[in-house]
């Protein structure tokens, strides 16, 4: 719950990818409390405040995978407005000639995008949703140890880097830096 809400205010794509873990941490131990507790908030070393705001916490996530309808699949709604506000960022980043670094930066990976929908079969993910599933995906292969071929980790490291340009330029939007000299986003 803390490291949530400090990876939020750090680096929103850090955010993303830890609470997809989270999901799939509560899926995988069957949207259970008992085992939830047993599994992961025991093994965290809290005091007891700390262990009941946790518990909360999980409990408030598993009720809401509950309701969603996403208890075997999918993300949550406050995770889908994620990807939904860095997409609208994306889009005006783009259609701003201040932010050529940003767009060439997408152009350098977008072949890596197209050639992991194509592979994926995720035609109908946007760009920015593409990118968070390369890199989920690369974290689980990570930590189940599995080899990764060459050229998936020069795509893995281009889309990196644009993602956390994206996560910057996300940062210094919410702290009113980005279009600071602006009026107004003109579509």
């Amino acid at each position: 719950m803390k490291i949530a809400s400090q990876k939020r205010k750090e680096n929103i794509a850090e955010y993303l990818l830890y609470m997809w873990q989270i999901e799939d941490i509560i899926r995988a131990n069957g949207l259970d409390m008992d085992r939830i507790r047993h599994n992961v908030i025991d093994r965290l070393g809290l005091d007891e405040t700390q262990s009941r705001e946790v518990t909360e916490w999980y409990e408030s996530l598993v009720d809401m995978m509950r309701r969603e309808g996403v208890e075997k699949k999918g993300h949550l709604q406050l995770n889908k407005n994620v990807i939904i506000q860095l997409v609208d960022l994306h889009t005006a980043l783009l259609k701003d000639p201040k932010f050529q670094d940003y767009t060439a930066e997408f152009y350098k990976t977008l072949p890596y995008i197209v050639e992991l929908r194509a592979k994926s079969g995720e035609e109908k993910s946007g760009e920015i949703e593409t990118c968070f599933n390369a890199l989920y995906g690369m974290l689980m292969l990570r930590l189940q140890k599995k080899e990764v071929s060459p050229e998936t980790q020069i795509a893995i490291k281009q889309i990196s880097r644009f993602i956390a340009l994206l996560a910057h330029n996300f940062r210094l939007d919410e702290e009113d830096k980005l279009f600071a000299n602006e009026d107004s986003l003109t579509d």
